[in-house]
């Protein structure tokens, strides 16, 4: 074993270019980073620019003629589809062969009916729509008939508002699981979210209290390293996505800084093994809603926290920074778009200023991982362990 304790962390939509099938995905001239530093007049990331993210693609902003302190490259991803549910999968090893299904006009009727009836409510809604402004446009009527708000997105999602102070949070999680049972076969989404919030009309908050019930699709990385008793720690919505299949300790989060926060503090509880990180900042506030300017900030802001992580590893540390798709907010429309995602890979034990190049797999992760800690892979992906272990 060359590291003892492995911290992830994904970068939730920061994609770094348009990969070579992005116009099947109607993605030309995707590049998430890119697009942001241009629209911002250059990023200063000077820890993230050390690590070698300059080195990785042009970015206005970002030097590339240094020597970085660990690996860098960018992977593509085998997996149909642009989402988070797919993006995470393939890093632990898992291939999606079809797209999971999305709905631009709504769930079916009949589908619908089946799910009133369970709940024994009617529901509204049932578009897609930001949280924040579907919550904003039905909020009062939803507290006035009781009736929950669905909503989707680009995304295979199943969402289910409810005010808090309406519908319990038990009730909201019930629906949820009700739901996923319904979301079979050819309407097997991705994932169904609670989607709870507070507040009074013209004043509505989202609470931390969201949950996401995903589908299994399979064994991985993370089912071995739970069975060899290694500890598999996921911050912010890492649990929620996989099911907690092969997560053996979870810690909710609120935004990206209390992510980093969370991070830092799991580092502390966990002595060998995974701590995994998603900063979904970047993408629910910022990309889906077309903000680059946003979006530059947030990248500024985990930029500065950087040292602190650095800091807190010890030397057999490894740190992963990656992506799961682009999210490119200066681009037309509000979807996820498809892109290369970068990956920093550090340890100060580790080699420096190696070039992992251009991955074909986001798997390439969890079979690295894998070999780490001596346990079975997917058989999906290649290890670059020996390129970045010295000696």
């Amino acid at each position: 074993m060359a590291f003892n304790r492995i911290v992830f962390i994904v970068l939730d939509s920061c994609g770094i270019g348009e990969m070579y099938d992005a116009a099947e995905y109607g993605d030309q001239g995707s590049n998430t980073i890119g697009n942001i530093a241009k629209a911002v007049g250059g990023l200063n990331v000077p820890n993230l620019e050390r690590l070698g993210l300059g080195k990785i693609h042009p970015i206005e902003g970002v030097r590339a003629d240094l020597e970085a302190t660990g690996a860098y490259g960018k992977m593509s991803e085998l997996s149909a589809g642009k989402d988070t549910t797919n993006g995470h999968w393939e890093m632990m090893g898992i291939k999606l062969d079809k797209p999971l299904p999305t709905y631009p006009e709504g769930f079916p009727r009949d589908l619908m009916e089946k799910f009133e009836e369970r709940i024994g409510r009617k529901t509204i809604g049932n578009y897609p729509a930001s949280g924040t402004e579907i919550i904003k446009d039905l909020g009062e009527e939803h507290m006035k008939t009781g009736s929950p708000i669905i909503y989707t997105s680009g995304d295979s999602v199943f969402q289910i508002a409810a005010h808090e102070e309406i519908i319990s949070l038990d009730e909201l999680y019930s629906m949820c699981k009700i739901a996923r049972e319904l979301l079979v076969d050819e309407h097997a989404v991705g994932r169904v979210i609670a989607r709870p919030f507070v507040g009074e009309p013209g004043n509505f908050t989202r609470t931390a209290n969201r949950h996401d019930y995903s589908r299994d699709f399979g064994r991985t990385v993370l089912n071995e390293m739970d069975e060899a008793g290694l500890a598999v720690l996921g911050v912010g919505k890492i649990y929620d996505i996989y099911g907690g299949s092969g997560v053996n300790d979870k810690v909710s989060t609120n935004g990206n800084m209390d992510g980093v926060d969370k991070t830092l503090e799991s580092m502390k509880r966990v002595e060998k093994g995974l701590v995994f990180t998603n900063l979904v900042d970047f993408d629910a506030l910022y990309g889906h809603r077309n903000d680059p300017e946003g979006f530059a900030k947030s990248i500024l802001d985990f930029d500065a926290r950087l040292p602190e992580i650095l800091a807190a590893m010890n030397d057999d540390d490894l740190l992963v920074l990656t992506a799961d798709h682009g999210c490119d907010p200066t681009t037309p429309g509000t979807d996820h778009s498809r892109e290369y995602v970068p990956l920093l890979v550090y340890s100060k034990n580790g080699q420096a200023n190696v070039d992992l190049g251009t991955r074909s797999t986001f798997a390439d992760l969890g079979a690295t991982i894998a070999e780490n800690y001596g346990v079975q892979s997917t058989g999906l992906g290649e290890s670059f362990l020996k390129q970045i272990v010295k000696g």
